[in-house]
């Protein structure tokens, strides 16, 4: 079974993070790259998520993002970094977001992973690298061509297909269900089994996930965002209470 995410684009209240794990979700997504999220709200869902034990994750605009790091050392238990187009910036993102030897990040002050105490370096790097889960995710032709050196860059632990995006970029904007499509995450997806990474994906409609998810081992789902979530629920509500009405 794979982990579903919810995706926290408008609501920045550490009560999102309850909320959906009150639903059932497994994950909540920060997502830095297609809202107003600033560092501080990231920072108040990732806490939030860690005294809860709940796991928050945070997705960034791109490989050059300054946050990326950052975000690590703000309590995310996972970066998602879109727009990863060669195996090149699949480096830098690992370069950036592990020690010394794997990579050169920071080593930061006490940390919320071990509730702000202070530890020695050894162990926070240990502690860290144990737990941190960096995405990459493809959503371009050039990223799909270089898909298995992608997944072969050491300190990638998973592809992540950014559905939408991918679409466009192959000449089907709107038809995730084109076949083209479909056998790009086919692609991605052996291309993260062969590397043993995870295949995620994000974006994908619900009618089209058991084909572009489930059948192909997907890991991670994230199934939806807050915005969509309200929007749906709340069509289908006054849907439902118009029909009664008129009955």
């Amino acid at each position: 079974m794979p982990r579903f995410g919810l995706a926290a684009c408008v609501f920045r209240s550490v009560e999102v993070v309850s909320v959906a794990r009150t639903a059932g979700f497994d994950l909540l997504v920060a997502d830095m790259e297609h809202s107003a999220l600033a560092i501080g709200d990231v920072t108040a869902l990732c806490l939030a998520g860690r005294m809860g034990g709940f796991p928050v994750e945070v997705r960034v605009g791109g490989p050059d993002h300054p946050d990326l790091a950052r975000v690590l050392d703000c309590g995310a238990t996972g970066v998602i970094v879109s727009h990863v187009d060669s195996a090149a910036q699949a480096r830098r993102i690992a370069e950036r977001t592990r020690f010394a030897p794997a990579g050169n990040r920071s080593v930061p002050s006490p940390l919320a992973i071990f509730g702000f105490r202070a530890v020695d370096p050894q162990t926070l790097m240990a502690g860290c690298e144990a737990e941190v889960r960096v995405t990459a995710m493809i959503e371009s032709a050039e990223g799909l061509a270089d898909a298995e050196a992608i997944a072969a860059v050491p300190g990638i632990d998973a592809l992540m297909v950014g559905a939408n995006d991918l679409a466009v970029s192959l000449g089907h904007p709107g038809d995730v269900g084109h076949e083209r499509v479909r056998d790009a995450f086919a692609r991605i997806a052996t291309a993260a089994a062969a590397a043993s990474k995870e295949f995620s994906v994000i974006g994908v409609p619900e009618s089209l996930l058991p084909s572009h998810a489930f059948a192909l081992g997907a890991k991670t789902v994230i199934a939806t965002n807050d915005i969509n979530l309200l929007v749906d629920g709340g069509t289908a509500l006054v849907a439902a209470l118009a029909a009664r009405a008129a009955s």
